[in-house]
């Protein structure tokens, strides 16, 4: 059963609900299904298995802060090793995502939709139930599947420290090489 957390967030001055239980540093990262344009199901956790993965939970590609943020983490993604591998999750639709990609020049970063099921959302504690969108966070999964960096950022206006990201990908990409 998702566990349902009334005015566990802030939107404004609203409190509003988020649907189950946010995750931690050294969990098992919990595995998911999206759809990528044209609507193919993925399975990021899995497709990218034995890489160090970013996942960056976004509301919508349509506004500035998320804009922002996913065509910073595609500029950082051309300087990383090819075995960090980044996610922008939002609950856009899949044909609002590819127009936003193709329009935005991001060719780095992998672009996928929570919109049909949420079930990204629900199993990391991010669907905003009034909105049907998801907070903003960022996680960081090591190569064994295991998360080794969570934020969930407090203010869907905030970006992360995009230098702090990087550095922990790189910190968990050499934990697991050495």
């Amino acid at each position: 059963m998702t566990t349902v957390r009334p005015n566990a967030f802030k939107i404004g001055d609203t409190f509003v609900t988020l649907i189950g239980d946010e995750v931690k540093v050294g969990d098992t990262a919990p595995s998911f299904t999206c759809v990528a344009p044209g609507w193919k199901k993925v399975r990021p956790l899995e497709e990218s298995q034995g890489n160090v993965i970013i996942l960056s939970a976004v509301p919508s590609l349509d506004t500035d802060v998320c804009d922002r943020e996913t065509r910073r983490f595609n500029q950082e993604a051309a300087g990383l090793s090819d075995d960090i591998v980044i996610y922008t999750i939002s609950t856009d639709s899949p044909m609002a995502q590819a127009r936003w990609c193709g329009a935005a020049g991001i060719d780095k970063v992998n672009v996928v939709s929570d919109v049909v099921e949420a079930e990204f959302g629900e199993k990391y504690g991010l669907l905003i139930k009034e909105r049907r969108y998801l907070r903003r966070a960022v996680f960081i999964v090591g190569r064994d599947g295991t998360l080794t960096y969570v934020n969930y950022l407090p203010s869907l206006g905030d970006e992360p420290d995009y230098d702090e990201v990087i550095a922990a990908a790189k910190a968990a990409l050499n934990a697991t090489t050495t």
